[in-house]
């Protein structure tokens, strides 16, 4: 026997229930309450989180998922779009970036409901059901109109390095500024990194550019590294290590002296050089090759004060 629309329902009220109060958990048992807004360490300024295209608040448990996301991601303020709201604004939401799931809960009565109470003379029950539904931070999105940024504080100005501008774009590589993530996407074979005033020290946006041109030497089409680990895997530590040490010998090069270094994947690192005493010495071949490999399109690319 099938399942009912009331019992899909409730299955689905189910699951989403349990997922929410799981994402909850994970927070707790990290030590962070999603109920505090830590905004020293966040972008974004005080205050709700609210609908961009009708100023509408969000409400209840959807207040506690927004600012995680805004605090998770680094967006620079808290408001929000559905997809066909950012193409209604003249926007879109930029490719390759993940949306944010909320809920809605309403209550509905279904046509066997009706049709029994209009025989009993009863007054007809009502469902009560949750819906979800994904929405985007407008610092997602490219092309929407100014109003949809309201509250939010622009951004400072760019602290340039031009060598290292003319570096980056000497590569042609497929540069996309924008989100709150920094990734290379093999697939596509295309760079994206957050705008420079987003990063707490602007020197680390170019440590940042040199780590995914890292990455991005590795495509089958230049230096044809393995690119296939999943994350937490042996091969994914491994590369994630050439592209680091390859953005450390570049901003050397360059004399660029970021303010941090990649920690996320410390633990990763650990495990391989513990079980392959090798593991270093070919990650820093792989490193300088790919650093040459990337100098190699600006050979005038070297501090103003060395410049001839």
């Amino acid at each position: 026997m099938s399942p009912t629309n009331t019992q899909r329902a409730r299955g689905e009220r189910g699951s989403l229930y349990q997922e929410v109060t799981d994402r909850i958990v994970s927070e707790l048992e990290q030590g962070r309450f999603p109920w505090v807004q830590p905004w020293g360490g966040a972008s974004a300024s005080l205050g709700l989180p609210k609908n961009a295209a009708s100023a509408r608040k969000y409400s209840g448990i959807n207040i506690l998922i927004l600012w995680g996301a805004v605090i998770e991601k680094g967006f620079r303020g808290q408001n929000w779009l559905t997809f066909r709201q950012a193409l209604a604004l003249g926007g879109c939401v930029r490719k390759g970036e993940k949306g944010t799931t909320v809920c809605y809960a309403d209550r509905f009565i279904p046509k066997g409901e009706i049709e029994r109470a209009q025989k009993t003379g009863d007054d007809p029950n009502a469902v009560p059901f949750l819906k979800r539904f994904t929405v985007f931070n407008v610092d997602q999105c490219d092309g929407l109109p100014e109003t949809a940024f309201a509250g939010i504080e622009p951004r400072p100005e760019c602290e340039a390095i031009p060598h290292a501008e003319r570096l980056i774009s000497a590569t042609g590589a497929d540069f996309r500024i924008g989100g709150a993530r920094a990734f290379y996407q093999t697939a596509d074979d295309f760079i994206q990194v957050p705008p420079q005033p987003a990063f707490f020290h602007q020197i680390d946006y170019y440590r940042t550019c040199f780590h995914e041109l890292g990455h991005w030497t590795g495509n089958p089409t230049r230096l044809a590294r393995d690119h296939s680990g999943r994350f937490g895997s042996h091969p994914y530590a491994r590369e994630e290590l050439v592209a680091e040490m390859t953005a450390a010998f570049i901003c050397a090069s360059l004399g660029i002296a970021p303010t941090v270094r990649h920690t996320d994947y410390l633990a990763s690192w650990l495990d391989v050089l513990k079980e392959d005493n090798h593991a270093i010495f070919r990650a820093a071949s792989h490193a300088s090759k790919a650093a040459d490999f990337i100098l190699a399109f600006d050979a005038g690319a070297q501090p103003e004060s060395e410049a001839a």
